[in-house]
């Protein structure tokens, strides 16, 4: 049995835009498939590498990802707890092509990628939360799946901060 120790960057943006608006900016920067099962078939059988980048870069958004799934967290919260009841939406996303170039290096990488993007409502606005792939497997020691792992956290990170809007910038001093 081997026992690492995974150190986790969280990296969450505040916006003051609604939680609607908020979903609907990260969905328009993502690929979003019909049929995400037949799209999965597909993909299995190209038979060659240019094929396959192809065709999962003509599914991508602009972000470079796919939507896998979509939960909604917050439903089952607002059940069980009427009143503390909070939208909260996960939305699972990637690009085999990314994870492939991560994890010939760093299979455990396959852990870690697709990402999680976390929208939940709160008091203070809406966040946009994400875990950092390339703190994620920053312990297996690869300079080229860290690269790799470098941009996606960039592409997800510039996502995040478009769906976000505009950064607000606190009242000057009267």
């Amino acid at each position: 049995m081997t026992d690492i120790t995974v150190p986790i960057r969280r990296v969450t943006v505040t916006s003051r835009r609604s939680f609607d608006d908020v979903a609907a900016a990260v969905y328009a920067g993502l690929g979003r498939l019909p049929d995400f099962r037949s799209a999965a078939a597909d993909l299995a059988t190209r038979g060659d590498r240019a094929s396959f980048d192809a065709a999962v870069q003509s599914q991508a958004g602009r972000s470079g990802l796919i939507e896998f799934l979509s939960l909604d967290l917050g439903g089952p919260v607002t059940l069980r707890y009427p009143d503390r009841g909070r939208r909260l939406l996960r939305i699972i996303a990637g690009n085999p092509v990314t994870m492939s170039r991560m994890a010939v290096h760093v299979p455990d990488a396959g852990s870690y990628a697709p990402v999680t993007i976390l929208i939940a409502e709160r008091d203070d606005g809406v966040t946009l939360s994400y875990d950092s792939v390339a703190s994620a497997i920053a312990p297996y020691g690869s300079a080229d799946a860290s690269a790799v792992a470098e941009e996606l956290d960039a592409a997800v990170l510039d996502l995040l901060q478009e769906a976000a809007g505009p950064r607000q910038r606190p009242p000057l001093p009267k």
